[in-house]
């Protein structure tokens, strides 16, 4: 089951993302980016829904945040602002989605779904890469031949 983190100070939208989401995935809610910020201390997300304008820290703060610490974890991006440049900086900026409100319901299911495929996707490849040892760089072990001589 993915993990999902949603960081919005409307508890109307907030709830309504919880509900929708919360029967397929674990969902855990912030009101705003600080609470997030301490959520990604300690948990790692599948994926991240965000707000951009919050008080205090920003949602494209947390964005910076999530692109640095947490590379690998897709961050879509809900603004209450008409869609515009703000949106494309975002994307540029590396959100992986980003909607306006009012959303539809099933375009931010069918981008949860999307962004959870490419964080396993990122995860897995990060993970393989880890696991890929070059052998010129290890010690010889005790059964090799060349080292019995």
């Amino acid at each position: 089951m993915a993990t999902l983190l949603i960081v919005d100070d409307d508890n109307l939208v907030r709830d309504t993302l919880h509900e929708l989401l919360s029967e397929s995935h674990e969902c855990h809610t912030a009101d705003r980016a600080e609470q997030a910020l301490a959520y990604l201390d300690i948990e790692t997300y599948d994926a991240v829904l965000t707000d951009i304008s919050m008080p205090g820290l920003s949602g494209r703060e947390l964005l910076k945040y999530i692109q640095a610490k947490h590379p690998t974890t897709p961050v879509i991006v809900i603004s209450g602002m008409p869609e515009g440049a703000d949106g494309k900086e975002l994307i540029d900026l590396g959100a992986f989605a980003y909607f306006t409100k009012p959303f539809q319901l099933d375009e931010i299911e069918d981008a949860v779904a999307r962004a959870i495929a490419r964080h396993q996707e990122l995860a897995g490849a990060n993970q393989n890469t880890d696991n890929n040892v070059n052998p010129a760089e290890t010690e010889p072990s005790v059964s090799d031949p060349d080292t019995t001589n």
